[in-house]
């Protein structure tokens, strides 16, 4: 509840100062949902978790200039996580592995790019999206079949990292009508730290909870990636539009010079 409201009190702070601000800023709500995984290293055998969630704020600053495109930042709940089976060697057939889940409650920070244009006179907005994100962990749970078991993680500083960073990527559509845009976005988190501090640090796990920690050695390398489609539903703060709308752009001079086909 404390975390909510942390998120809830800095949600409101974004508004607040966003509504001060000139004609080219938008402010944006986002939620959808998809999927997350981890590339283990040493190769363990996994699969993805499907279902977890997201939803954010959203705010783009929209330049002027046609190629420069909009630049922001996003403060989003994202669910991440791994799951893997401890016992694959025992079985010959996948049906019957057992695994084990962790969830991950993340707070992301991503700061992105948007180049991006309109059709059917500004009414649509189809856009790229690139940039960095920077997150921090903040609780998890997990189950474990293997042993029947599931219940709160607790991070331990010598064992888990509560920040990491890496990169996003994807793109989406955009209906604007009026003073209000609504539309979705398909978008790529990929992780460059990792979700486990490596072996030169948490060599094993004698001393864990073997229900909640499995593993036998830590692995060495442990970014967790997703792929999430939300919806975004956001409103501009000035009602005659973007900059960029009204830029008469040169029209390009033909080639003036005319070739002679006789000789003089």
């Amino acid at each position: 509840m404390r975390r909510f409201s942390i998120f809830l009190a800095i949600t409101v702070a974004l508004l607040a100062v966003t509504k001060s601000v000139s004609a080219q800023h938008t402010i944006a709500l986002t939620g959808g949902g998809g999927m997350t995984n981890a590339r283990l290293y040493p190769a363990q055998e996994m699969r993805s978790i499907w279902g977890v969630v997201t939803g954010g704020v959203s705010w783009r600053y929209y330049t002027a200039e046609r190629f420069v495109g909009g630049i922001g930042a996003d403060l989003e709940y994202l669910q991440r996580g791994f799951c893997y089976s401890p016992d694959a060697y025992r079985h010959e057939d996948k049906k019957d592995y057992n695994y084990y889940t962790r969830k991950v409650n993340s707070l992301v920070l991503p700061i992105m790019w948007q180049p991006h244009f309109y059709l059917f006179k500004n009414h649509v907005r189809i856009y790229l999206e690139a940039g960095i994100t920077l997150t921090c962990n903040l609780s998890a749970t997990y189950k474990n079949e293997v042993t029947n078991t599931a219940g709160d993680y607790k991070f331990k500083q010598i064992r888990d990292n509560r920040f990491e960073y890496g990169l996003a990527g994807g793109g989406g559509i955009d209906f604007l009508v009026k003073r209000v845009e609504f539309g979705f976005r398909a978008r790529y988190y990929f992780g460059y730290s990792d979700l486990m501090r490596n072996r030169n640090k948490y060599y094993d796990n004698v001393t864990d909870n073997k229900n909640e920690n499995p593993f036998y050695l830590t692995p060495l390398r442990s970014p967790v990636d997703n792929l999430m489609i939300s919806f975004r539903i956001g409103y501009r703060f000035n009602s005659l539009g973007f900059d960029e709308w009204f830029v008469k752009r040169p029209k390009r001079e033909k080639n003036q010079e005319v070739f002679k086909f006789r000789l003089d």
